[in-house]
C-alpha cells in the first residue's frame, strides 16, 4: 500500500493561488499577487520568476518545447493568458517578455479567468470565467471562441475530454457540468448536481461544483463545496477492438453517482490513473480513493485508502500528483504563502 510523506515545506511572499507540473523535477507557482516561480525540485530552489502580472495568477499550463528542459508557461492572470519561454536568459521574466498575450475577457467589466486547460493537440487553450463563461482560444490564430450557453454563476473548471479532439467538460458554482462540442460552441449534454435524501442532517454549503478531473479512460470526477465527489463513469472506455463510441455519456445521471467523503469543501481533485483518485478539502486534509469500477451490487464503488492532514498549510487553493509526489500550495496559518511537497512511501503490511 502506498501512503505519502512531507518531504519540504516552502514559503513564498504572498498566497500560492496554482500550481502545475513542467516535468516531474520544476513545479510551478502562481501566487495572488501576479508573480509566478518555478522550483527545481531536486534543490528545491527558484530557477525562474515572472513578476509584475498585475492580477493573480489563477491557473498555469505548462507546454513542452523540442530541446528545452524548463517548459514553456500559458499563464492565466485577470483577463488575459500569457505565454512564457522559461528557458530565455533572463532570470526573473516581466510581461514585456512575454511571446503572446490575449484579451479574453472584456478588460471594461468585471469578470476574470479561473481555469485554462490545453488540447492534446497543443493547438487550444480552453478557459472559464467569473461571469459563467466558457470559451477556448485557438493558439495558431490567437482566435477567442465563447460558447453559446453559459453557466449561471462562476465557472471554476474546465477541462478537454481525452481521445475526444472536438469536446470539453465545464463545472461551475449552478451545480452544472456541461459538456461542450467546442467546434460548434454547443451543448452535447449537462447534468445539474442534486443532493441524495439525508438522514435528517443539514448542510450548510450547497453542492457547488468546485474542481473537476477527468481519467484518460474518459471517467469524470467533481468536487463540491458541500465535501461530495460525484463520479461519472458513462463516458468510461473499456478495451475493445471495435470503433470508437460516437458519443462521450459522462454525464449520463444513471451511470453516475454521488459519495459524501468529506466533512468540508473538496477544493482539488486529480486522477492518479484510472482507478485512483487524489482530492483535498480546503482545509488541506487529503485522501486517496481507489475506484471500484466493476462493483457488484452490495461492494463498495469507492474505496479510501489512506488520508492524511496537510501539516502546514491553513487552507489549499491547488493541488497536483504525479506517480510519486503531491504537491499542495495555498495559505499557512500564519498568512504566508506555502508549497508543501509530499513524496510516495510504501507501507508493507503484515
Amino acid at each position: 500500500m502506498n501512503s505519502y510523506s512531507s518531504v519540504r515545506i516552502l514559503y513564498t511572499p504572498a498566497h500560492v493561488s496554482s500550481l502545475a507540473f513542467g516535468h516531474s523535477g520544476h513545479i510551478f507557482a502562481g501566487c495572488d499577487d501576479g508573480t509566478l516561480r518555478v522550483y527545481d525540485l531536486s534543490t528545491f530552489k527558484v530557477l525562474k520568476a515572472v513578476r509584475g502580472l498585475g492580477s493573480e495568477v489563477s491557473s498555469i499550463v505548462c507546454v513542452k518545447r523540442p530541446e528545452s528542459d524548463l517548459r514553456d508557461a500559458w499563464i492565466a492572470c485577470g483577463t488575459r493568458v500569457h505565454l512564457f519561454q522559461m528557458d530565455s536568459p533572463a532570470m526573473v521574466l516581466t510581461l514585456s517578455d512575454a511571446l503572446a498575450s490575449v484579451e479574453v475577457c472584456s478588460p471594461d467589466g468585471d469578470d476574470v479567468l479561473n481555469e485554462i486547460s490545453l488540447d492534446a493537440s497543443k493547438s487550444q487553450l480552453a478557459f472559464c470565467t467569473d461571469n459563467g463563461l466558457v470559451g477556448v482560444v485557438e493558439l495558431g490564430s490567437k482566435r477567442v471562441s465563447i460558447m453559446k450557453t453559459k453557466h449561471d454563476s462562476v465557472c471554476g473548471c474546465v477541462k478537454f475530454i481525452p481521445d475526444r479532439p472536438r469536446e470539453l467538460v465545464s463545472g461551475g458554482y449552478d451545480k452544472a457540468l456541461i459538456h461542450f462540442d467546442y467546434m460548434q460552441e454547443s451543448v452535447l449534454s449537462r447534468h445539474d448536481i442534486s443532493l441524495p435524501p439525508t438522514n435528517g442532517s443539514m448542510s450548510f454549503s450547497p453542492p457547488f461544483i468546485l474542481c473537476t478531473s477527468i481519467s484518460a479512460t474518459g471517467v469524470i470526477a467533481a468536487g463540491t463545496a458541500d465535501g461530495h465527489i460525484w463520479l461519472g463513469r458513462g463516458g468510461m472506455r473499456v478495451p475493445s477492438k471495435g470503433k470508437k463510441t460516437r458519443k462521450w455519456n459522462g454525464l449520463d445521471a444513471e451511470k453516475a453517482s454521488m459519495h459524501k467523503l468529506a466533512d468540508g469543501p473538496v477544493v482539488a481533485i486529480a486522477f492518479c490513473d484510472s482507478d485512483t483518485l487524489i482530492f483535498s478539502t480546503l482545509l488541506g486534509n487529503v485522501t486517496e480513493l481507489r475506484l471500484n469500477h466493476d462493483c457488484r451490487e452490495g461492494e463498495e464503488q469507492v474505496m479510501p485508502i489512506w488520508q492524511q492532514q496537510a501539516k502546514s498549510l491553513a487552507k489549499v487553493n491547488a493541488l497536483v500528483v504525479d506517480d510519486k509526489k503531491i504537491v499542495l500550495g495555498g495559505i499557512s496559518g500564519d498568512g504566508k504563502g506555502i508549497i508543501e511537497i509530499w513524496g510516495k512511501a510504501i507501507l508493507v503490511t503484515p
